[in-house]
């Protein structure tokens, strides 16, 4: 936080990004949950996988990737 001007816009940027990245793989999973021959949502699914292994999420974040993919599925199962 900047003692000036509070919170870090960029790191809310960040933060914003990765949050939006969550709920769209937990909609990815529920329609995979509902039809697993859902070919849009294993797509979305597995661009989003990418998307929490690559340097960029890194960059954004220090969250272990295979951590809230995890946690994300179990979600969606119970």
């Amino acid at each position: 936080m900047n003692k000036n001007y509070g919170p870090d816009p960029y790191e809310n940027l960040a933060n914003a990004i990765v949050a939006q990245a969550a709920r769209d793989y937990l909609t990815a999973l529920r329609k995979l949950k509902k039809n697993p021959r859902n070919k849009m949502a294993m797509s979305d699914a597995m661009d989003l996988e990418r998307f929490f292994h690559s340097g960029w999420y890194g960059v954004l974040t220090g969250v272990d990737p295979d951590y809230l993919i995890q946690k994300l599925r179990e979600k969606v199962a119970a």
